[in-house]
């Protein structure tokens, strides 16, 4: 799949905004530091497809970026960082749970974190979640290029262990700065855009509600 072709095609506060015409989503989260725009970035080979906030966490919207026709790359909130008040990140809160929970052409889900310090809780809850849900996760490391080629390894390692499923949950170095991982997710992307996905248009009509 070309990924270079990717453009923006909608953002929206609430399920009810997200695509009708979508036949899968891959979806990105992360805290609001742990470089997922820079990811997306990367992935796609354009630069300034998605922001990069000089505030972490500015962003509340679910971006959506068509790769082609129906396949969408999803930019979930960054979490965790956000200066807004209690009751517009609690709507927030809610509105990404919808997402994540009722929309049904949701086919994986990319989780960043930076590989400094690595797999907070709101981290462990996404991929705990993922799990419980029989949704592949591609658990992407970010910033790898901030530690020595041994010490990335051995946290890759060492973060694969504690997953609760290595059949569902895959871990990967990943630097947007110097390359790494760009291709295996990719790869990984593709695979996961490629599957069949069932009940597409039920998923169609519960993007709109």
């Amino acid at each position: 799949m070309n990924f270079n072709q990717t453009q923006f095609s909608t953002s929206a506060d609430r399920l009810a905004g997200c695509p009708h015409n979508s036949v899968a989503e891959i979806a990105f989260a992360g805290r609001s530091n742990a470089g997922k725009s820079s990811a997306i970035n990367a992935i796609t080979g354009r630069k300034a497809l998605a922001r990069i906030s000089k505030t972490p966490g500015r962003t509340q919207l679910i971006n959506f970026f068509e790769v082609v026709s129906g396949h969408y790359l999803v930019d979930l909130p960054g979490y965790g960082f956000a200066k807004v008040p209690l009751a517009v990140k609690e709507k927030w809160q809610r509105e990404l749970g919808k997402y994540l929970h009722e929309r049904e052409t949701l086919v994986g889900l990319v989780v960043l974190s930076d590989i400094r310090h690595p797999m907070k809780d709101f981290d462990q809850q996404m991929v705990a979640w993922s799990v419980q849900s029989k949704l592949p996760v591609l658990l992407l490391l970010t910033k790898s290029d901030k530690l020595k080629r041994g010490a990335a390894h051995n946290m890759r390692l060492k973060v694969q262990k504690q997953t609760q499923d290595e059949a569902l949950v895959k871990v990967e170095l990943f630097s947007a700065h110097s390359g790494a991982g760009i291709e295996l997710a990719r790869d990984q992307l593709s695979q996961w855009f490629s599957k069949k996905t069932f009940n597409c248009g039920k998923g169609m009509q519960s993007g709109g509600q």
